[in-house]
């Protein structure tokens, strides 16, 4: 057998799945607690014990890894516009499987430098201006980024008229800096891979030590990359196809982490009614959004806020829960994030199964475009802001609180179109799969030597629900 060993090191769990190339089957899986305060080496070992346990010892034709370990890669964007050139640089950070903790716009302040610098990024994407426009925002920022007091890497993705100038001011401050391609080089028109390819390679140089995974890095047959990034490539792969193996065409998958939700939608978000048009940039056809502020453990709290925000009696009146309960299951989890509601804990899985519903329903919300109701001289029109998704095929739920929930489909559904969020594009019939095998990540890692294998075990491995 030629057996890959693909691992994710994951912020609560580090999931490690063998794959048998030549039948294009898992053979075993194992996950283990994330060992991120002493070393990522013991969670992974534990896991690999597994393994072997399930396979006996056998020697693995290649190791690959991916990591979001400790948060994964956590990034701040700044653009001129908030709809062009700040979407631009938030869309590129997003697709290379960075966490965007916060997006800027316009010329930066002193408060806001004081607020970068207790964000402590990994990496700073600073955009402004087409080529051969506006210059003086992008330098005035590239001032302001220089003075922060932190240690962090700059990528320059801006009007290319402005780069090097800002690029000489950011070094003179002490800042690791890169110049790359204008995310937004002519206004409306979309340039993110090479900032994207840009935000890999520091992950790769930088962040691998950071994280503590230089030892794993070593005896890996592949560079680590972001989990995210794993993900994207492989419903990317899912939903185009490969050389001999068909996709499954548009669709949007669902990650519910500890940290985060991630959302991923594969689909053209083309206006599907003839009197709309798109107001602002066109999104790529493979989109990641990350909701640093819904997730189901150590971000729990902030999720519940937005809850509360909204209709909190509706809340708990829908999903047949207390506001009391819901506090005592969210308690237990601030005191031990990676608790399940199993065993003396499995009479939260009603509060748990309801956070993730709405987790599912606010990242979804924000995901997906929505159209805003306008009077022309022609008569009534549709601007439509962002993609509209309303015709996706299939929506895919990922992660271990939506997996392993007593009613899947009832937290998935919160993915589709409802009045609860009146103008989201989100979509209307599509049907709805669970990633059982939690192999998105994996199959992300394989897609890059074995496309088809990863494919066709994506195909077998998702189940309707």
């Amino acid at each position: 057998m030629k057996i890959y060993l693909l691992t994710d090191f994951g912020s609560t769990y580090t999931k490690v799945t063998a794959v048998d190339i030549e039948s294009a089957k898992i053979v075993a899986f194992a996950k283990a607690f994330t060992t991120i305060e002493t070393d990522v080496n013991l969670g992974f070992d534990a896991a690999k014990k597994e393994i072997a346990a399930q396979l006996g010892q056998i020697e693995f034709e290649k190791c690959l890894a991916a990591s979001s370990a400790a948060g994964g890669l956590k990034m701040v964007s700044s653009g001129l516009v908030p709809d062009l050139t700040a979407k631009a640089s938030r869309l590129a950070a997003a697709s290379a499987g960075a966490k965007v903790v916060k997006t800027y716009s316009y010329e930066l302040t002193e408060f806001e430098s004081e607020e970068i610098a207790a964000i402590a990024p990994d990496i700073l994407l600073l955009s402004g201006g087409i080529d051969g426009g506006n210059k003086k925002v992008l330098l005035h920022n590239a001032e302001i980024i220089a003075s922060v007091p932190a240690n962090f890497s700059v990528i320059i993705a801006g009007n290319r008229s402005a780069a090097a100038g800002a690029a000489q001011i950011l070094q003179r401050g002490g800042k690791n800096t890169v110049i790359c391609e204008n995310v937004m080089p002519a206004f409306g028109k979309l340039n993110i891979l090479p900032a994207k390819a840009a935000i890999r390679d520091l992950f790769i140089e930088n962040i691998i030590t950071a994280k503590g995974l230089d030892a794993i890095a070593e005896i890996m047959d592949m560079e680590i990359i972001p989990t995210p990034l794993a993900v994207l490539e492989a419903c990317e792969l899912l939903s185009r196809g490969g050389d001999t193996e068909e996709g499954l065409g548009e669709l949007m998958a669902y990650d519910l982490g500890g940290a985060t939700t991630d959302v991923y939608s594969m689909a053209d978000g083309n206006p599907k009614v003839p009197n709309a048009f798109i107001s602002g940039i066109t999104e790529p056809f493979a989109k990641r959004t990350v909701e640093g502020d819904v997730g189901m453990r150590y971000s729990q709290s902030a999720l519940y806020d937005l809850i509360l925000e909204d209709n909190p009696s509706a809340f708990y009146a829908e999903y047949g829960i207390s506001a009391e309960k819901t506090s005592q299951w969210l308690e237990i989890c601030a005191a031990e994030p990676g608790v399940l509601p199993m065993g003396e804990y499995e009479d939260y899985s009603d509060v748990d199964s309801a956070l993730a519903a709405e987790a599912i329903r606010i990242s979804a919300a924000r995901h997906a475009g929505y159209n805003e109701k306008i009077y022309t001289p022609a008569g009534e029109m549709f601007s439509q802001s962002g993609k509209d998704l309303t015709q996706v095929r299939y929506v895919i739920g990922s992660g271990g609180a939506v997996i392993n929930a007593a009613n899947p489909r009832a937290i998935l559904q919160n993915a589709i179109y409802s009045p609860k969020d009146l103008n989201a594009l989100k979509p209307l019939r599509p049907k709805l799969l669970l990633d059982m095998e939690n192999c998105f990540a994996a199959m992300g890692l394989l897609s890059r030597f074995h496309g088809d294998v990863a494919l066709r075990i994506m195909k077998n491995s998702f189940q309707e629900v």
